[in-house]
């Protein structure tokens, strides 16, 4: 009955009078709040009345496994009573994510949208903001907590990112673009000039690439209120790729730098050992009259980053990740980055590389895309090909396809480490153009496309 309702709600926006009462006694029987079927009433609000139900909500949608053993029985038999339970909540999460209605959108009307797909991705075990291209989430609705201690920040209480491929094929991509429209659907301009209404939104990949786009046509307290939404943004999204940068493999031990002789890089063991020759078996005493200190400095070779970003409407998600990941990299030790962004014509963004906010900025999103002007740009660049990597972040949909390719062909030839990217989201959704696809999967050089996790591995690996 409640699995009725929702696809009756889902394709038709008016209520079904029978459906309504028959959810409603059901939901009544089994102890769960009517509020679960007012579709006005946002999850963080009915959980705020009733905390009992936020714990339920994590990884409310993961499976535990293929069996559903978290509903059956101690007698091995289907709990009918949890499935029923579980169809209420699910159905509850899923009708106000997916019924984003129509009209003008509030920034009250974005910001509870935005809660509830941060329940949706939490009953998916992922956490709030994961999904949709970005970020942990820290809260709900710009603020740190939705009362009660229930803001929806756990990890879905799996730890790791489950395979929702099994479950439901790109949701992430569709949880953004109904986000993307949604923003489409508000007086932006409006909302920004009011402190009090911008306030309220909260940072995300559909609302920064519409205030990316729109960013010449502010002024005043609107333009002010833009950029603090997207520095917000680039700072949470900086600490999660740190953090992530932090963890990629690192150098090996530099054994030609002699170990710095301070008690904390004492080599107990080895000590003891190199010098049990000197033990008095009378006096039961070791003297020791060498120290031997353990090496801590790493290789770090002088090494040249260049990134490439393609900033066409299509890779705005892309070029926000690289551009915040190439600050990261700009400030490790001896590593030389460099970043340029072209549509039609190429433009050096070098000299802001250690700031994202200012980088973005002075990017210019839409337009063609002619990857021969950046190419003018990232080769002279290239002085030492061995200790050089060229990232190229495209969908590779270029104007003058095969000079471009013969070019990619000649940097990799020399030696130079090539990467060509399709696209770097949390979700991993992008097009790519399945002739440069062919080719530089020919070269050796196949497209990385996906998680930016494999990214961030493999200029680590390169770099340190």
């Amino acid at each position: 009955m409640l699995y009725w309702r929702l696809l009756a709600r889902l394709f038709d926006p008016e209520e079904q009078a029978t459906l309504e009462s028959a959810s409603l006694a059901v939901v009544e029987d089994i102890g769960l709040p009517p509020a679960l079927l007012d579709p006005q009433a946002s999850v963080d609000s009915i959980v705020q009345r009733h905390p009992e139900l936020a714990s339920e909500f994590d990884s409310l949608m993961v499976p535990e496994s293929d069996s559903e053993a978290g509903l059956e029985t101690s007698g091995g038999g289907r709990d009918r009573a949890a499935e029923v339970r579980r169809a209420a909540l699910v159905s509850k999460v899923l009708l106000n994510v997916f019924t984003s209605g129509t009209g003008t959108v509030t920034a009250g009307q974005l910001a509870r949208w935005q809660s509830d797909a941060g329940w949706l991705e939490r009953a998916l075990g992922c956490r709030p903001g994961e999904l949709r291209g970005g970020r942990a989430g820290r809260g709900t609705a710009g603020h740190g907590t939705t009362g009660a201690g229930t803001a929806p920040t756990g990890t879905g209480g799996r730890g790791t990112t489950p395979d929702l491929s099994r479950l439901i094929p790109a949701i992430g991509p569709e949880l953004g673009a109904i986000e993307a429209e949604l923003v489409k659907r508000m007086h932006l301009r409006e909302v920004l000039a009011d402190p009090r209404l911008a306030a309220r939104l909260t940072p995300s990949m559909s609302l920064i690439e519409q205030l990316l786009r729109d960013k010449d046509n502010l002024s005043g307290v609107a333009l002010a209120n833009a950029k603090n939404l997207i520095r917000r943004f680039v700072d949470e999204v900086a600490e999660v790729l740190r953090t992530q940068v932090e963890k990629a493999t690192v150098g090996a031990i530099d054994r030609s730098v002699p170990p710095k002789r301070v008690f904390r890089n004492l080599d107990l063991d080895r000590t003891i050992w190199k010098n049990l020759t000197n033990w008095s078996p009378e006096e039961e005493r070791l003297y020791v009259d060498r120290l031997y200190y353990r090496h801590t400095t790493r290789k770090t070779t002088p090494q040249r980053l260049i990134v490439v970003v393609d900033q066409s409407g299509s890779m705005v998600d892309s070029m926000v990740n690289c551009t915040i990941l190439a600050s990261i990299f700009a400030g490790l030790p001896k590593v030389d980055v460099h970043l340029i962004a072209y549509d039609t014509q190429a433009l050096d963004l070098t000299p802001w590389v250690h700031d994202p906010f200012e980088t973005l900025l002075r990017t210019k999103l839409g337009g063609g895309t002619d990857g021969t002007v950046a190419m003018a740009l990232a080769q002279p660049k290239i002085s030492e090909p061995r200790d050089t990597v060229v990232v190229w972040i495209s969908d590779f949909y270029e104007w003058r396809t095969e000079p471009l390719f013969e070019s990619m062909a000649a940097i990799h030839r020399s030696g130079t480490k090539f990467i060509p990217v399709g696209s770097v989201t949390s979700s991993g959704r992008g097009s790519v153009n399945p002739w440069f696809r062919e080719r530089f999967k020919d070269l050796g050089t196949p497209v990385l496309s996906g998680h930016i996790h494999k990214l961030v591995h493999e200029l680590k690996t390169f770099l340190t």
